[in-house]
């Protein structure tokens, strides 16, 4: 399979989906400035509603708020997370999912990862509760869920609430028992984030919180205008975090293309599958795996590289193949949670994947022999 490497690949283009959609949302950006209401209002309880129906969630469940970190931050808020809780999460994540937890003067609690998943070990995390847990934040890494399931009664039993942050998993989904349960709706609270990269992305930052309980909905409406139920009234102190009219619009229109477009990611990975097995490259690159039940929706398609993965990124970069790393740096390692006491070694697995990690281009619009360039060319650095 010779293919030409220089052919430019990036990591994402956003501008091949938009082109689809492109009318509709000029049409409703003027309907909005025409009506110059630019905050929450009738375009955001529209989306919230369609979001709803989408999820298979009460009405009056979710809430638009103004970025994924934000949608963890009100979630622990709702929650009542404060100083000297602790929240049993993952440190192999995006950031934000353990600083909100620090932000509110909680202790945040790693467990270590499956290596097959990405996502948080469930039987290591159980392991870990104690009489100070409030909180399980597992993430739904990639567009992959975890098996809350499995844990989601002894957790009750126990007194902890689950937080769900699927902010990279608003369509993914798994059945159990029979039955189809959707990343975000499975525990207490359910975090979503709306960031442009985001398989549901608007053209900045958005998210929202999603709560059965009508009580919790109610306070996380009230807690994203700053604790306020009534104009100039203030029930407790919230935050200013609104989805704005504009990012509501745009998102309520991506959302009628959401399933098609997943659905294209999806066979995109299966594609990638294909061609690591033609090139014989399974004792240099382990290809993602789904967990039996579980529809992967690839946020993002990563791969592990069993050696010199920073060379094969550098190489690929260079030949005008877009890869990345997500994430080089467990947040057990952080500087800023240096605090928390942990130390190298703690958690191999997440500082394994640290090292082996890579994503290659996944998004709609990608086209197959943009994959077999891709692929190809991962051949020719191990092979050549």
């Amino acid at each position: 399979m010779e293919m030409n490497i220089n052919l430019a690949v990036p990591i994402l283009d956003l501008k091949r989906s938009f082109s689809e959609i492109r009318p509709e949302v000029f049409g409703a950006l003027e309907r909005i400035f025409d009506a110059q209401s630019f905050v929450l209002g009738s375009e955001v309880s529209t989306f919230e509603r369609h979001c709803e129906k989408y999820l298979e969630i009460p009405e009056g469940s979710a809430v638009g708020c103004a970025s994924g970190t934000d949608a963890l931050l009100l979630a622990l808020m709702a929650a009542d997370v404060k100083e000297g809780d602790e929240v049993v999460t993952t440190p192999f994540t995006f950031f934000a999912t353990s600083g909100t937890i620090a932000r509110l003067g909680a202790k945040p609690v790693f467990a270590d990862v499956d290596p097959d998943t990405y996502n948080i070990d469930l039987e290591h995390a159980m392991s870990k509760i104690t009489s100070r847990t409030k909180i399980f934040l597992p993430v739904h890494l990639f567009g992959q869920m975890c098996a809350l399931e499995t844990v989601r009664d002894e957790l009750s039993n126990r007194g902890v609430k689950i937080i769900e942050d699927a902010a990279q998993a608003f369509g993914s989904s798994r059945i159990v028992d029979k039955n189809i349960e959707r990343a975000g709706t499975v525990g207490d609270i359910g975090c979503y984030s709306f960031f442009p990269t985001k398989n549901l992305g608007g053209c900045g930052d958005g998210g929202m919180v999603v709560a059965k309980d009508p009580e919790t909905a109610d306070r996380l409406k009230k807690l994203r205008v700053h604790g306020s139920g009534t104009t100039y009234y203030h029930d407790e102190i919230g935050i200013n975090s609104r989805l704005d009219a504009l990012q509501a619009a745009i998102l309520d229109i991506k959302l009628k293309h959401l399933e098609a477009w997943n659905e294209e990611r999806i066979k995109i990975a299966d594609y990638y599958k294909l061609l690591f097995k033609a090139s014989d490259l399974h004792d240099f690159v382990t290809v993602p795996k789904v967990l039996d039940g579980n529809r992967h929706i690839y946020h993002q398609y990563v791969i592990r590289v069993n050696s010199r993965r920073d060379e094969l990124m550098n190489y690929m970069n260079e030949n005008g193949f877009g890869v990345r790393v997500y994430y080089p740096l467990p947040l057990h390692l952080q500087p800023c949670f240096k605090y928390l006491g942990y130390k190298e070694g703690d958690f191999p697995q997440s500082e394994k994947l640290a090292h082996e990690v890579l994503a290659l281009p996944v998004f709609p619009g990608l086209r197959q022999e943009e994959q077999e360039a891709i692929v190809d060319s991962i051949k020719k650095f191990f092979k050549n």
